[in-house]
């Protein structure tokens, strides 16, 4: 495969996954074509072109001929300047590395991530929040995400990549739509058996990446309920969308009849707000979420004949033998 196969079989993916439906994505990405077409020549210059293939602003390709063929990846959660000077360790003493694989991003990719928030708005709307009410608290969560990130040195680790010429490109959204996707699956497949908030984390912890994230302390936590409160409907809309929406949501997700929120991690004031709301949170756990995602992309990369090399964090699990 070549690091543009890579790239494109990542956004496929993505949108397959994608819990707002591949429809509502297709026009979204019609929409920024038909305001493309309306722009200035000067505005056209500074518009990010990517947009009108991938939905997806924190998945980028930052370094590398995207004609390159890829053997061999090394991947991780986080990709930062250590893990970059390994990779090119490991490509003077070993087999080549040819690519790596962020989960994370980083560059032009965290810079935009706030736009990736905006998938919140039909999220909520999936789970009975009327769209208005959703888009009108995420809108400003929006701006707020764009804030918080546009300090970050957002190309230092790409620089690194450039200097020490290793090939680079992260999977965040893309990969978080997989393992959202994976988890509604689970869900559907045990609803009958999911009563109470206990039978929740049960079913959370048969999952080979958190059983290992268990191991080290950082499998799934109850962070607001009771194990023995009733479920209701769950919702996912803490696993996908970039971050965190607004922790203002909880009341019109309670409206709206959801009674448990699933997430992969939670800041304090997100959650005193649903509790306010009496909105149980299972916090599944960030970095072994983020694993799921990504092996479930990395599996497919690995039948193609790519060889997957894991690194910073990830919890490397297989979902498919290789054929002899």
């Amino acid at each position: 495969m070549t690091i543009q196969q890579i790239y494109n079989l990542a956004v496929e993916m993505g949108v397959r996954a994608d819990l707002r439906g591949a429809t509502i994505v297709k026009k979204k990405l019609q929409r920024e074509k038909e305001k493309f077409k309306k722009l200035s020549e000067e505005q056209k210059k500074e518009f990010d072109l990517e947009k009108l293939i991938n939905p997806y602003a924190d998945t980028r390709i930052y370094f590398g001929d995207p004609k390159k063929i890829v053997k061999r990846v090394l991947a991780g959660i986080d990709i930062e300047t250590g893990e970059i000077m390994m990779a090119r360790y490991l490509s003077q003493h070993e087999n080549p590395i040819d690519l790596i694989i962020a989960h994370h991003p980083i560059g032009v990719g965290l810079a935009g991530l706030h736009e990736v928030v905006e998938m919140h708005t039909e999220l909520l709307a999936k789970y009975g929040v009327p769209i208005t009410v959703a888009e009108g608290l995420t809108l400003p969560r929006v701006s707020e995400v764009s804030r918080s990130v546009s300090s970050a040195n957002h190309n230092q680790a790409v620089d690194a990549a450039r200097i020490l010429d290793m090939p680079i490109i992260s999977t965040h959204t893309t990969c978080d739509n997989l393992v959202a996707n994976f988890l509604q699956e689970e869900i559907e497949k045990n609803k009958e058996k999911l009563e109470r908030v206990e039978d929740v984390m049960n079913l959370l912890k048969k999952i080979p990446e958190y059983q290992e994230a268990m191991k080290i302390k950082a499998g799934p936590m109850l962070f607001a309920g009771s194990p023995d409160r009733y479920v209701g409907k769950i919702a996912l809309t803490e696993i996908t969308g970039g971050t965190s929406g607004a922790k203002e949501i909880y009341e019109k997700m309670a409206q709206a009849g959801v009674g448990t929120v699933i997430g992969m991690h939670m800041r304090e004031e997100w959650k005193k707000e649903a509790e306010k709301a009496h909105i149980n949170v299972v916090i599944a756990g960030h970095i072994s979420s983020d694993s799921i995602g990504m092996n479930l992309f990395l599996d497919e990369l690995e039948k193609r004949g790519v060889e997957i090399i894991p690194c910073s964090g990830l919890i490397r699990i297989k979902r498919f033998k290789l054929k002899k």
